[in-house]
Parts: C-alpha cells; sequence; structure tokens
C-alpha cells in the first residue's frame, strides 16, 4: 500500500487540495482570525482555502517573490498556517516566529532570516521600540494586521490583490522555517523541507491508528503555540482524517474553553502542559466540559501526573486515554506512549509513571541509548543520550550549519535528552543533558513533588557545580507549608531551601517551558551547569 498516493505533499497547495476534494469538516474557533476579523468564528475548507489564495495575492503584493522569506510573527492562532500557506504557495519560505519572544531575540532571529517580508502587527513593532529594537527595519517590506504603522503597510494596504500562479519549493529545498522552544539559550531556527515535513512527520499522525488516532466522529480541540513546528504535522492529520469539527483555541483560557466546550463537547484534546494547568479548575465540575474526551494528548514537554490524573477523571467516558509524545522540532514526536487511569492509579510514588516516555514509533522512527563520550550505544538500564533516527530529521538550521552539523552522526540526531532504555526499548527520561545533575533527575523529583504537594502548580530543580540543587516552587500565593513540604521531601535526595513565586514570576517560552538558564541565572547568579550543553 502506497500512503503517499493522491496526497498533497507541499505546504502551498495543503489546504487548497483538500477543498478541491470536497472536506466537509468544519472549524469553530475560538476568535476570529487575526488576518480575517470580518469573517466571524466559524469556517469550512472552502473558506479556509479562499484565505489562502487572498493572502497570496497581498503577500505577492507586499514583496513576497520565490526564494525569498517571509517572516510572520502575530498573535496566537491558528492563521499562522493560513500565512504560512499562503507563502509556500508563491514559492517563498515562511518562518513562523513566536510572539512571545523577546523584542531583542526577535531581532537576532530576523537578522538571521533576512526576509523580504514580515507580516506582523503594530503591537509588536511598538513593544520593540519600547525596549529600542526596530523589527520593521529587519525586513524589505512590512505588513501589519491591526493598525497601520509608520512606513509599515496595513492589511487593507493589500488585500484585494491579485492571486498570483502557483511557484511551489521542490522536495527537499527549504519549505518552512520554525524555532525551537529557546529554553536553553536563543531559539534555533529549524528548516523544513516538503519531503521532511509532508512525506514523513505527517505520515504518522495520517494513518488511521486504533484508539490514539483521529476518526470522523470525533469533535477535535487544540490549544497550542501555532507558530511551531509541531501545527504543520497536526494539520494535515486533521485534513486527511475529517474530524466532524475542528476547535481552534487561540489561547488555553479557562472562560474560551468552558465558552466553547459547553456548545462543542470535545471528544480529542491536544493542548500545551501549561495549557492544561489553566484548564485544570474546569475539570472538578459535575458536568465537566471534558465529559465526552475520549483521547488527550500533549506536545512540547512532558506533564505531571496529577494533571493526567485529573483530566483522565474528568471525562465520563470507560477508557479514556491520554498520549504523551517526546519529541523535537528538528525530529518531530520520536516516542509515543498511552496512559490510562490503570496506569497512573498510584499516586506519590518516588519514581512516578509519566517519565516513561514509551517506544519510538513503529516503521517510522529509531532510537539508541548513546555514551554522551563516545556516542557508542550503552547497555540497557545505563544512563546515555538519546540519539535518534528518522526521515522527517530538519535539513539545517538556518545561519548555524555547524551547530547543525555537530548534532548528527551519519543519519542519526543527538537530541541532548538524558535517560535510559530497558530490556524492552521503552524510554525514560531523565533530563536534559545540559540540566544534569549527578546523582539524581531533575525531571523526576519535579514530578514527584508536583504529586505530593496538591497545592503547588509547578515545581523547577535546578543546578549548579559547588551547591546543592535549588528547588523553585511555583504556588498561586507565592506562599508554601514548611511542614508539608518538609514531609514531601523526606525520602528524597538533599536540596537548598525552596524558592517560592508565582506562575509568572517564572521566565518561560512561548510554549510555557521554564527558561532555566534564565531562572539560574537570576535566582543563582551563575550560568555554570553539570552538564556539557553540547547537543543544545
Amino acid at each position: 500500500m502506497n500512503l503517499f498516493k493522491s496526497r498533497p505533499l507541499h505546504l502551498g497547495t495543503l489546504i487548497e487540495d483538500y477543498a478541491d476534494r470536497r472536506q466537509r469538516t468544519k472549524f469553530i474557533l475560538s476568535r476570529p482570525f487575526d488576518i480575517a476579523p470580518e469573517a466571524g468564528t466559524e469556517h469550512d475548507i472552502d473558506s479556509m482555502a479562499e484565505l489562502v489564495r487572498s493572502a497570496a495575492g497581498w503577500l505577492h503584493a507586499a514583496g513576497a517573490t520565490p526564494g525569498r522569506r517571509v517572516a510572520i510573527v502575530k498573535d496566537n492562532h491558528w492563521d499562522y498556517v493560513i500565512l504560512a500557506s499562503a507563502a509556500a504557495r508563491l514559492g517563498a519560505v515562511p518562518a513562523m516566529l513566536s510572539y512571545r519572544l523577546p523584542p531583542e531575540v526577535l531581532q537576532k532571529l530576523l537578522k538571521r532570516l533576512d526576509p523580504a517580508v514580515l507580516v506582523t502587527t503594530e503591537r509588536m513593532l511598538s513593544a520593540g521600540s519600547e525596549v529600542g529594537v526596530d523589527l520593521a527595519s529587519a525586513a524589505s517590506g512590512v505588513v501589519t494586521l491591526d493598525e497601520s504603522a509608520g512606513g509599515a503597510l496595513s492589511l487593507k494596504d493589500v488585500q484585494g490583490a491579485p492571486t498570483p500562479p502557483r511557484r511551489l519549493s521542490a522536495p527537499d529545498e527549504p519549505m518552512l522555517i520554525t524555532h525551537t522552544s529557546g529554553t536553553t539559550g536563543d531559539p534555533k531556527l529549524v528548516v523544513h523541507s516538503s519531503t521532511t515535513i509532508m512525506r514523513y512527520l505527517g505520515r504518522t499522525e495520517s494513518i488511521r491508528w486504533p484508539v490514539l488516532g483521529m476518526s470522523r466522529s470525533d469533535t477535535v480541540a487544540i490549544s497550542s503555540a501555532f507558530a511551531h513546528m509541531r501545527i504543520m504535522t497536526w494539520t494535515q492529520a486533521v485534513l486527511r482524517r475529517q474530524p466532524r469539527k475542528v476547535l481552534l483555541m487561540d489561547e488555553a483560557d479557562p472562560e474560551s474553553a468552558e465558552r466553547v466546550f459547553r456548545v462543542h463537547r470535545p471528544s480529542h484534546v491536544e493542548a500545551l502542559p501549561a495549557g492544561y494547568l489553566k484548564w485544570e479548575s474546569l475539570t472538578g465540575e459535575a458536568d465537566s466540559v471534558f465529559s465526552n474526551v475520549r483521547l488527550y494528548a500533549n506536545t512540547f514537554d512532558a506533564v505531571h501526573p496529577p494533571t493526567v490524573r485529573r483530566f483522565l477523571d474528568a471525562s465520563r467516558r470507560s477508557f479514556p486515554v491520554w498520549l504523551q509524545g517526546l519529541g523535537q522540532s528538528e525530529t518531530g514526536p520520536y516516542t509515543i506512549r498511552p496512559m490510562t487511569r490503570r496506569t497512573m492509579a498510584k499516586q506519590g510514588n518516588r519514581h512516578p509513571t509519566t517519565r516513561n516516555v514509551g517506544l519510538p514509533a513503529p516503521g517510522f522512527m529509531a532510537a539508541k541509548v548513546v555514551d554522551p563520550e563516545t556516542l557508542r550505544p550503552v547497555p540497557a538500564g545505563q544512563t546515555g543520550v538519546f540519539m535518534v533516527r528518522t526521515p522527517g530529521r530538519c535539513i539545517n538550521y538556518l545561519g548555524e550549519e555547524d551547530r547543525w552539523r555537530s548534532k548528527t552522526q551519519g543519519k542519526w540526531w543527538n537530541t541532548g535528552d538524558l535517560g535510559v532504555r530497558n530490556r524492552f526499548g521503552v524510554l525514560r527520561l531523565l533530563d536534559r543533558e545540559v540540566d544534569v545533575i549527578p546523582g539524581m533527575s531533575c525531571l523526576e523529583l519535579e514530578d514527584v513533588l508536583d504529586d505530593r504537594l496538591p497545592e503547588v502548580i509547578e515545581v523547577v530543580v535546578i543546578g549548579c557545580p559547588g551547591r546543592p540543587p535549588l528547588p523553585v516552587v511555583c504556588t498561586e500565593d507565592g506562599e508554601l507549608d514548611e511542614a508539608a513540604w518538609r514531609e514531601a521531601t523526606r525520602d528524597l535526595p538533599e536540596m537548598a531551601e525552596p524558592t517560592v513565586l508565582t506562575w509568572d514570576e517564572v521566565p518561560r517560552t512561548g510554549t510555557g517551558k521554564v527558561r532555566r538558564f534564565q531562572l539560574r541565572d537570576r535566582l543563582l547568579g551563575a550560568t555554570e551547569t553539570f552538564g556539557t550543553g553540547k547537543w543544545t
């Protein structure tokens, strides 16, 4: 069976080709698209395809041409995908950047991109100006989606421009640029082709997996970081699998989720770990909006055991499943692991289950654990660095080719994730290599503490040579019960006295991950780590 037969294999034609097939999915938005505020909150595939054609016309009018780059940095919403598809339709290379990046970091990335067109908002340009950063100067042309800014074109200036003919990039040429989360420094610009994303990474999700895949009867909800590569493979799966409804949530806001999910009960939900934390207040209701969910999924980061447990219990289905994936922007997901109420039943264990990240996707991914020094495979049960092999590996880091090459070994990719593999091939994640603390797993300690302290939102353990590990505890009010802390840590390795912060006081990436380097520098005044950081 040819799994690629008659499947659209380019971002520039993806939405239009599925419109030609009379796809019947209804798209429900938490708020209107920024590129079409007048179009409301309900779309079908035909209106999406028309938006792609229209956007291609005005991007071309703004100066986008084949082979040049189009940078997109705007408020979080799925119309990132529409803009990227429109740019790719022209033969240009879209670069999707998170609006949560600091202006100074955005400026660095834009300089590296040298875009022909920057699609952004006046608010983004103003935020840069307030700290002395001129974002608009990085591009030949600038289009703002909200209001016109000095020297920039507004959306009204370019709307209605004729749509030029399709000019698609070749299969192995750059087709899309996204960026890494940036937990260990400035994000890297990850370059993918239509071969790596459309042909391979989208393939695993497009298959009709039993239980774990989307079905035509599903109402699928997603709240994600839409500027990241993950959304491309998810979009491909949605268009191919054709669920009944798709709920596109621009932010993980509990009020928006209550409003949309109360009317359109989701059966398949994907969100960032930080998003699930925000939604936890909705799980305790007798008639929870998650009562019909059969499958939850999380990406970008591992999720803590109590969160998984609360959402599985919120479902009224007899056998709801939580699907956890471990992956990177460079490789896509490289392991998958389903969890159920039974697997999550034990609470407060010294070795929690969510760090068991499962097996590589059979037939699509391969993984091995290697010695960090020699890069030779280590025996089962011995700690090492995860290396993965996938045809969907990114083709470069823009402007950092040497850094990309340093992480490759033939067809293998060094993830920088540290862990062990058991004799059945199941992987257990311990830490990022750069964050490692000898003799312990920071991630495991964080899971244990989060499980034992219900009042805690999140725990982050950071290490610095010459000092005991520092636990940073996030609570709603910045307070922590000392007696409860002592009881929770009674059998754990020695740590320093905890620093207690609120959620907003912890520096985070656009996907909600903790910026550990920045946190270490702020609290300890140091950047030294036990790890080498070779593969960050």
